[in-house]
């Protein structure tokens, strides 16, 4: 039981989910949790403030060792519980290399996503037809590229090789966001596939975003992507 751990998260926020399943691979069940509202502004109050000064979720705590950046929050559990639950960083260098140039390349999956905010993110005065074209095309050619990269690894395969990492970890809850956003599966069959596959691992089923549950699919802003 990790009753010294305390999580504070949204529900549907990639970064909060990606902690929530590395919790769940390493057998951290247990942990002190508090589930905020993002649109009350919840995430600005002082308690989140005392842990995270930017006023960002996820906010983790393990004792006193404060980690509110996710990927950090991620790789400190690793570490820290390697010999329990699933091993996420591979001991044999190829599969190393690949699961961390993966896990820091999905970095550019969300930061492409702004078309699916467009209206919220930028003033009516900056919105452009040539300004949403780009941003398309700009998350269009990086959805093509994973989608190369898990066609070259095969079928049934995660994002670097045949064993679930730390990549899927982080990368997948990426992956869930723009096909919840319409996504077209026949469009991108190889993510379809991966999507697929992750979403039957009990860690994902667990930790399943509970808005989404209530509200499967939401606008399909990219089903044109």
């Amino acid at each position: 039981m990790a009753t010294d751990m305390t999580l504070i998260w949204f529900s549907g926020s990639p970064p909060c989910w990606r902690v929530m399943i590395a919790l769940e691979e390493k057998n951290l069940q247990g942990y002190n949790q508090k589930l905020l509202d993002f649109l009350k502004g919840e995430h600005k109050s002082q308690e989140v403030l005392d842990i995270n000064p930017r006023g960002q979720l996820p906010a983790f705590k393990h004792g006193n060792n404060i980690l509110n950046e996710s990927y950090a929050a991620c790789l400190y559990l690793e570490e820290q519980f390697k010999s329990q639950g699933t091993r996420l960083i591979p001991m044999a260098a190829p599969e190393q290399a690949l699961t961390y140039q993966r896990m820091f390349e999905g970095t550019n999956v969300l930061k492409n996503t702004n078309v699916i905010y467009y209206e919220w993110k930028f003033p009516e005065g900056e919105r452009h037809d040539s300004s949403l074209k780009r941003h398309r095309e700009a998350l269009t050619a990086e959805l093509k590229l994973w989608e190369g990269y898990l066609e070259k690894l095969g079928a049934g395969s995660y994002l670097a090789g045949k064993n679930f990492t730390l990549a899927d970890v982080v990368v997948f809850p990426c992956i869930a966001y723009v096909f919840r956003f319409g996504l077209s599966e026949k469009n991108y069959p190889r993510l379809a596939g991966y999507y697929g596959l992750l979403k039957e691992r009990p860690s994902v089923k667990t930790s399943w975003p509970k808005n989404w549950l209530e509200t499967p699919q939401a606008e399909d802003k990219l089903k044109d992507i």
